[in-house]
């Protein structure tokens, strides 16, 4: 019973807050790892609900400048463009959220050929960006073009698919568009916030009536392993894509995608 009830949710919530912001699909790996380990949930909101501890890593990180940005709306223009650049790009998500939301949950989450198959695409994507001689334009996350923005929250949808990573689909959007990686990742994990946020909350109140009170503790053992575990990640992952390239991501998703489709082949 601990097994399944404590040992199995601190795993999944290290592994979330791990592959949170890296582009690897934490969703991805969270469905694949639970199938593995026989974890079951009601709606599969404890996958959802326990990334809002990873998105609260990233408040940590960022508190001075979030506080910032807040406090300077009022009067500070640049603070003014910065949140709503955010906004721009959050929204195209939150309309394709909403419409897909019951198709999303019930068919591609329970689907792992799906996942297989975005993480493999996924990966091979990386390793072809990862060779492209793209000269950066854009090295501040703060001021990218509104359209640039509403060019990353458009990339972002696709993430709505298991397996294709957010972090990934925002910060090849980004990059594609002239960002450099540090600024790319940088501007990925401000719009996590409200995207996030809104992804949980809503959840939690369309799958109401299907939570499981009992399993309050084990959504909060997983909250609290992925607040740790991304706090750990994001620091690592900004100086690494600062001297990196994605190399390491896509070969990671290509692997694991392959053996997922290894297993539904066997068996």
């Amino acid at each position: 019973m601990m097994y399944e009830t404590v040992v199995v949710p601190l795993l999944l919530g290290f592994l979330e807050g791990l592959t949170e912001f890296i582009p690897v699909s934490s969703t991805g790996h969270l469905l694949i790892a639970g199938h593995a380990l026989g974890f079951e949930n009601a709606g599969r909101t404890f996958e959802v609900v326990i990334q809002l501890g990873a998105i609260l890593a990233i408040v940590n990180v960022y508190l001075a400048k979030i506080v910032r940005t807040l406090g300077g709306l009022g009067q500070d223009p640049h603070a003014r463009r910065f949140a709503m650049s955010v906004l721009i790009a959050f929204l195209p998500a939150v309309a394709a959220g909403l419409l897909l939301h019951d198709f999303i949950k019930l068919v591609l989450f329970e689907s792992q050929a799906v996942i297989a198959t975005a993480l493999i695409v996924g990966g091979v994507v990386l390793l072809v960006v990862d060779k492209l001689p793209i000269i950066p334009r854009h090295r501040d996350a703060e001021r990218f073009p509104m359209l640039m923005a509403l060019g990353v929250g458009v990339a972002q949808c696709l993430s709505l698919i298991p397996g294709v990573s957010r972090s990934g689909a925002t910060i090849v959007g980004a990059l594609l568009m002239g960002a450099d990686r540090r600024a790319a990742a940088e501007f990925s994990f401000f719009l996590s916030i409200p995207t996030m946020v809104a992804a949980v909350g809503y959840d939690i109140w369309s799958s109401r009536a299907e939570i499981d009170i009992t399993a309050f503790h084990e959504i909060a053992i997983g909250f609290v392993a992925a607040f740790v575990s991304a706090l750990l990640v994001v620091r690592w992952l900004l100086s690494y894509l600062s001297n990196h390239g994605f190399a390491l991501f896509g070969w990671w998703r290509i692997i694991v995608g392959a053996g997922v489709w290894a297993a539904i082949l066997w068996g």
